[in-house]
């Protein structure tokens, strides 16, 4: 195959809600208009839209070359390939990175369907779960075995 024949990989995945998801958390804005000047103190519903939106805003995994970055609501998790022992999934399909001292870091947004685009861009340090494993090759059968 030539160069131009073979697959680009991406440099760096980010792995993020939707923009357009701000759109929802606008309307809820708009909706709760008439709740939130019925009294002097329910301007405060407002508070529920603007988290959604700095939520929207601020989280995200960037995965590159180099390892994980995750991106949490008050912090930024920077993990190289090397400090990630495993990858596990939760019960309801969130991902966790599993580090070599055995404390696990939530990747915001990152789920089990992005799995197989983790194990390519970490170059094969991660294994991925979708492709099926080798089978070990099975022994020929001795036939002195069988008298």
């Amino acid at each position: 195959m030539t160069t131009t024949q073979q697959r680009q990989l991406p440099s760096r995945l980010v792995f993020r809600t939707p923009a357009t998801a701000v759109l929802g958390a606008l309307l809820l804005a708009v909706a709760a208009i008439p709740f939130a000047f019925a009294a002097p103190w329910l301007f405060l519903v407002f508070l529920v839209p603007i988290a959604a939106i700095v939520l929207v805003l601020r989280l995200r995994t960037t995965a590159d070359a180099d390892g994980l970055v995750a991106r949490t609501t008050f912090g930024r998790h920077e993990l190289p390939w090397g400090e990630i022992r495993a990858l596990r999934v939760s019960e309801r399909s969130w991902v966790r990175a599993v580090l070599a001292d055995g404390k696990e870091q939530p990747l915001p947004t990152v789920r089990t369907r992005h799995l197989p685009a983790l194990a390519l861009i970490s170059g094969g340090r991660l294994d991925d779960p979708t492709e099926p494993r080798a089978a070990a090759p099975e022994k020929a059968a001795d036939p002195e075995d069988e008298n």
